[in-house]
């Protein structure tokens, strides 16, 4: 027997949350859907499944098809299986978000789909229910980054201080104390501070960091410094 009697057969498709940072805004990458139903509207960038990819391969395909990467930090979020949720066929769609840092790969974007950066304050009206894959993905983040240090994915290579800061603001929507935000990032051990310093802000300039790579590997499990409810005090 090579099927299944009896039962339905349904489509397979995966799409990708992408996160960037610019040093000011926490940004979401969008594209014009090429086909329709809904073509030429906002979209997050998705397709289906092979017929012998796993999620994962085919997630990390559509991700290389739009920015030219590979090796990017990505997290399988959930499963949205509304049987209206597209109205051309049943389609069980598997989310997936990823954090890449906007100016390392902002040259790759694939001009085939006309991406576009927004901020998260200004997302545009997106079709089906990518806006609830969207908001899902943000309360995901932030869940994941009170453990975990993953927010560094989204930086250069070299920062400041001010620039996490700013991220994790960014991240959770509120202000928190520059001193003992300070402090709590220092102590978890994971950055190098550099002699060279950013001087465009202010005349005093602030240290760059890099991030440990090793620490940050070996720690990526266990790490509790940076839970935002300890942030401020």
């Amino acid at each position: 027997m090579n099927r299944y009697d009896k039962q339905i057969r349904h489509l397979v498709a995966v799409d990708c949350i992408i996160f960037g940072f610019d040093g000011e805004e926490l940004k979401l990458l969008l594209i014009h859907r090429g086909f329709e139903p809904e073509r030429g509207k906002w979209s997050l960038m998705g397709g289906f499944v092979g017929e012998a990819e796993s999620l994962e391969m085919a997630a990390a395909r559509i991700l290389k098809q739009l920015t030219g990467l590979s090796g990017v930090y990505m997290d399988q979020l959930n499963v949205f299986g509304d049987p209206r949720r597209d109205p051309v066929e049943r389609t069980i769609s598997v989310a997936y978000y990823a954090l890449i840092d906007i100016h390392k790969y902002e040259k790759q974007l694939s001009d085939d789909f006309h991406p576009e950066w927004f901020s998260l304050k200004q997302v545009p009206k997106l079709i089906f229910d990518h806006q609830q894959m969207v908001d899902m993905a943000k309360s995901k983040l932030r869940d994941k980054a009170s453990v975990q240090p993953v927010l560094f994915e989204l930086l250069p290579e070299k920062f400041t201080l001010p620039i996490v800061q700013n991220l994790y603001e960014c991240v959770y929507e509120k202000e928190f104390d520059k001193r003992n935000f300070s402090r709590k990032v220092l102590a978890s051990g994971l950055l190098v501070k550099t002699q060279a310093k950013e001087r465009a802000s202010s005349k005093k300039g602030a240290f760059y960091h890099r991030l440990d790579k090793r620490k940050y590997r070996t720690q990526f499990q266990s790490f509790l410094n940076l839970k935002p409810s300890i942030l401020n005090q």
